[in-house]
């Protein structure tokens, strides 16, 4: 029986969208690249020094210069352009209803997710929140679920993982727990069907029922 639920936090229980493609279009100017912030959803989910390098091909040198010019942007301002979707805050008070414990493990800075998760009144239903360092460190989701399960104390045969991108899947799988994908988030076509997801919901009313059913 699943007790502890792992939650990703941007395409998962809130819609960052706005607030990440800006700065990166922010940060990406500077290295004289000018795209439309629309065209850079694929920024929301990865460890964002590794993104830049891989989208921009720049040196790693370059790639942590990129991230400090999008904190320049996202700690002000762009953290808060957010909102959390439609079904997230009922689905939550009924897995603690339920009786589940439940975590944010997230790739952003802890103490940006913090801010979010206080900011959009989502913190009476989180237990424990996970995430990265500012200096870097502990971006891979793999690393972050680990550290989650340890603190929790969250056996593989009672904890799962959700979220909207393949890195999710693969930090999961690399913890020997199962993940399942919501389709709402900003996975690309056939990303989450091609993942390890046991299952994938098209929204937080089937996340739910998926869920309690575990």
């Amino acid at each position: 029986m699943i007790k502890f639920i792992l939650f990703d936090l941007d395409g998962t229980l809130t819609d960052p969208k706005e607030g990440i493609t800006k700065c990166v279009k922010y940060a990406l100017s500077h290295f004289g690249i000018e795209r439309d912030a629309d065209s850079l959803t694929e920024f929301i989910g990865p460890p964002l020094k590794e993104q830049f390098m891989k989208y921009a091909s720049l040196s790693e040198e370059d790639g942590v210069r990129a991230v400090e010019i999008y904190r320049e942007r996202f700690a002000p301002i762009g953290k808060f352009e957010n909102k959390v979707y439609d079904g997230v805050v009922p689905m939550l008070k009924k897995l603690k209803e339920s009786g589940k414990t439940i975590a944010v493990a997230t790739s952003k800075p802890h103490v940006f997710a913090n801010q979010i998760i206080e900011k959009f009144e989502l913190s009476p239903y989180i237990d424990a929140l996970f995430g990265s360092e500012l200096d870097g460190r502990n971006t891979d989701k793999a690393l972050v679920i680990k550290e989650a399960m340890a603190a929790l104390g969250a056996k593989e045969s009672e904890t799962v993982m959700v979220g909207d991108r393949v890195h999710d899947a693969i930090g999961a799988e690399k913890n020997g727990i199962p993940f399942i994908g919501v389709k709402y988030g900003y996975a690309k076509e056939g990303e989450l069907e091609k993942s390890t997801a046991i299952k994938i919901a098209a929204s937080p009313e089937e996340l739910t029922g998926i869920l309690l059913s575990l």
